[in-house]
Formats: structure tokens, C-alpha cells, sequence
């Protein structure tokens, strides 16, 4: 299934769903940051994804990260909230969404990288090699609250 984002485009389409989901920012003991390639947009992303009626939001993000990547992951803090309602995900089966992420932190307890049906490739990257990556605006908003080490989540 495809997916496109619109971000502050008023030719998106009008969203007919909200989805709850959190993300992750992984770090290793390098202090490099766990990426996926998504297979839906071909772009590099933070692992994450929408919450079951039995997950808590730190629970869906231990979940996702499994899922997506085959670390298993302690969450140990938060980066911040994100509902900016200029953000619309469109999939090719309908469903056009806005999405209320929140996304954590978290370090790598166990498990071995494997990549999923949602993802191409995994990659420990460097802060400095963010940049070169193609990656949606929301992504990389993401990664830079975490870099910047603020004293309190983003609340967005």
C-alpha cells in the first residue's frame, strides 16, 4: 500500500480518520539513531506506529519497534507530542489521516536488527549524516527536538 504526506498543502486531501501512534528514537551505545527505510514512501523514518485498544502509548512504542526492527527496547523518556493538523497521511486503499504521535525515547534491551513487510532497510546513523537522508519534515522535527536535548518534551 502507498502512502503520501502533505504537510501544510491545501491541495491534501480532507483527512476521514485520526489514528493515536507512537514512535521511537533508538539509540545505540554510539549514540547513533535506528532508522528504517519505509517500503510505503521509500523514505527514512523513526520505527513507530498506531496503538491497539489494549496498548498503552509506551507500550505501542516497545510494540512498533519490535515489529518494525526486532530490537526489543526500554522507553526512558520523552521527546515530545506531535498533532500539527497541517500534517495528512493519504494511503492508496482510502483512508486519510491525521495522526497524533508521541514520540519517545528509548535504548536497546535485547534482540537482533531484522527488517519487516514495512520496512526495506535498518540503519544506525549518525546525527551528522541526518541531513543526506531523504526524510519527511515531520521526521526530521522529530529528530531535531531530540538533538537539541531540550529540558522539556515538545508539546506540538
Amino acid at each position: 500500500m502507498a502512502r503520501t504526506e502533505y504537510y501544510d498543502d491545501p491541495h491534501a486531501p480532507k483527512p476521514n480518520s485520526m489514528v493515536v501512534a507512537a514512535s521511537a528514537v533508538v539509540t545505540d551505545s554510539e549514540g547513533r539513531i535506528l532508522l528504517q527505510r519505509r517500503r510505503d514512501n521509500d523514505l527514512w523514518a523513526l520505527p513507530g506506529g498506531g496503538m491497539d485498544l489494549s496498548d498503552s502509548l509506551p507500550g505501542t512504542a516497545v510494540r512498533e519497534v519490535k515489529e518494525e526492527t526486532g530490537f526489543d527496547v526500554e522507553v526512558t523518556g520523552l521527546v515530545g507530542t506531535y498533532t500539527d493538523p497541517r500534517h495528512i497521511i493519504e494511503y492508496s486503499d482510502g483512508e486519510v489521516r491525521r495522526q497524533f504521535n508521541v514520540c519517545f525515547t528509548a535504548r536497546i534491551t535485547g534482540g537482533a536488527p531484522t527488517v519487516s513487510d514495512e520496512s526495506t532497510e535498518l540503519r544506525f546513523v549518525k546525527p551528522t549524516e541526518l541531513e543526506s537522508l531523504p526524510m519527511h519534515h515531520t521526521q526530521r522535527l522529530r529528530l531535531r527536538h531530540f538533538l537539541e536535548r531540550r529540558p522539556a518534551p515538545y508539546l506540538g
